[in-house]
């Protein structure tokens, strides 16, 4: 769940929660059904100020995707405007 927060910017553990528990497209992500329950929003505070946070393990994941985008050509150093899909 947090990589749905991280990747669609809900920067608040509570936000996170409640988006998970309304979207079904995030459900499904996170391989929840439609009867689970979510986890509680302090579970991921806890890990993200304990586990997470002297790891990096969550930047080493962000830092190869963007390497990745770049080496497909999605993501380049010129910046513009507008961006084809």
């Amino acid at each position: 769940m947090l990589i749905v927060g991280y990747v669609f910017a809900l920067r608040s553990e509570r936000r996170l929660c409640a988006e998970v528990q309304v979207n079904l497209a995030y459900r499904w992500f996170c391989k929840l059904g439609i009867e689970d329950r979510i986890p509680d929003h302090s579970v991921f505070c806890r890990a993200r100020h304990e586990r997470f946070r002297e790891s990096g393990a969550l930047r080493r994941v962000f830092e190869g995707v963007v390497a990745m985008c770049i080496a497909t050509g999605r993501l380049g150093a010129k910046r513009s405007r507008s961006m084809r899909a």
